[in-house]
């Protein structure tokens, strides 16, 4: 697993993803807003870009921890949709064979480790971004917790700006 994981490194060197990563991430995007042959805990959110006003979409694993849904920035909080999810406000939309309007409230830092461990727990292809192993002592995921953002998933009143009628 371990070369899978220098892989994932490669495709996402400097935080960003290669044309290989936009391009898998783009069948992932459609695959998992199908919910067709989709992972049950794979997503795919749409939220409104900050710089270009389009709605783009991000394949994501959507981790439930305690009764709550949580979306997590596997590449920290350099990423992307982390930023456009700021500037919309949290309010976006998750596919998964259905249209769901959810609006994202980001966790404090000092609440997101458990997340976080149970998050590597469930998404082998994130392990290869963090500093730690899914098994290290939660100590080990308080240190680095400030620098994976981490989004708790709430249901959000229809919004125009992503399609949705008033």
């Amino acid at each position: 697993m371990r070369w899978l994981h220098g892989l994932d490194r490669w495709m996402y060197r400097g935080g960003r993803p290669n044309r290989a990563a936009r391009f898998l991430n783009r069948l992932s995007a459609i695959q998992y807003a199908s919910g067709f042959a989709a992972p049950a805990r794979a997503v795919t959110l749409e939220v409104v870009g900050r710089k270009s006003g389009r709605v783009i979409a991000f394949p994501l694993v959507l981790t439930q921890y305690h009764g709550e849904r949580y979306l997590v920035a596997m590449l920290g909080d350099g990423t992307n949709w982390v930023h456009n999810i700021h500037a919309a406000q949290g309010h976006a939309v998750l596919r998964h064979g259905y249209r769901e309007e959810v609006l994202l409230e980001e966790v404090a830092p000092d609440a997101r480790a458990p997340i976080l461990r149970h998050y590597l727990e469930l998404a082998p292809g994130a392990r290869g971004h963090f500093p730690v192993e899914r098994d290290a002592p939660l100590r080990e995921f308080e240190r680095i917790a400030p620098q994976y953002p981490v989004f708790r998933v709430t249901h959000a009143p229809r919004l125009a700006t992503l399609g949705g009628t008033p």
